[in-house]
């Protein structure tokens, strides 16, 4: 299961580092690839505004 990113992203960057295996790009709001994802979680425990959730 990969993680998905709402419509609540302000587009900060903090995800982007967060992520081990580079599955994250920038945009209005950031998109994660769900072939890449790990499903390990860091970007949604970085994330400030909660925008990162399991799908």
């Amino acid at each position: 299961m990969a993680y998905k990113i709402s419509e609540d992203c302000t587009a900060c960057g903090t995800c982007i580092d967060e992520c081990p295996v580079g599955a994250i790009s920038p945009g209005d709001i950031y998109s994660i690839d769900p072939e890449m994802c790990t499903d390990c979680g860091t970007c949604a425990d970085a994330c400030p505004t909660g925008a990162i959730n399991p799908e």
